[in-house]
């Protein structure tokens, strides 16, 4: 199975395809997209807590796409850090940060720069911004220092990445030793053709 893009293959195109829909999602997260939102989405499909997501600002949660339930895998300990890789407008990150509490960390790596300045709103709303970092950078090229993490989550952000292998080896960098990786993605049970994978479409939606 393919774990890299086709030789040749635009993945700067790709790059800017990927921010503008999630600086149209960030803008205008009632739009016509071709993926679900919000949290009621999150709460009945993917199994969140929606009393818990109503208590975050609606900043971070109307924005939520993602695919899967991150925190469903293992719970989330007080004074653990824990890094989110594509933490969008912060629905996983908010939630992370109330795990862990004030002895705790949670950062935050997003490229769309709309998406990373709702989830610093949303921080500051919900009292968090002590707990909360927000950087800039993306999954290949993660913005944080070796071994710091307890925890890595990620949801639905690691199958848009052009080279899996720098992505995973990325989140092995920066975890602790015996830390743990939470993460909720898009598989395929096939390998797709070489037409599939250069077409930027598919890899958008």
């Amino acid at each position: 199975m393919a774990t890299r893009c086709p030789v040749g293959f635009d993945t700067h195109k790709l790059r800017e395809e990927i921010s503008t829909i999630y600086e149209r999602v960030a803008s205008d997260p009632e739009g016509d997209f071709h993926f679900h939102r919000g949290p009621e989405y999150a709460a009945e499909r993917l199994g969140y807590d929606l009393e818990q997501l109503r208590q975050l600002p609606a900043t971070a949660t109307a924005s939520f796409a993602g695919v899967g339930n991150p925190h469903s895998i293992a719970a989330l300990a007080r004074g653990e850090t824990v890094v989110d890789v594509g933490c969008g407008a912060g629905m996983d990150l908010l939630l992370a940060a109330r795990a862990v509490g004030p002895t705790g960390r949670a950062i935050g790596v997003d490229m769309t720069a709309a998406m990373r300045e709702r989830a610093q709103t949303a921080a500051r709303q919900a009292g968090l911004a002590e707990i909360v970092d927000v950087r800039g950078g993306d999954a290949e090229s993660l913005p944080v220092d070796d071994g710091i993490a307890d925890v890595v989550i990620s949801n639905g952000v690691l199958n848009l990445t052009t080279d899996k292998h720098k992505a995973f080896g990325e989140i092995a960098r920066v975890l602790a030793p015996g830390g743990r990786l939470q993460l909720a993605d898009i598989v395929v049970g096939v390998a797709l053709s070489e037409g599939a994978r250069n077409d930027i479409d598919l890899w958008t939606g």
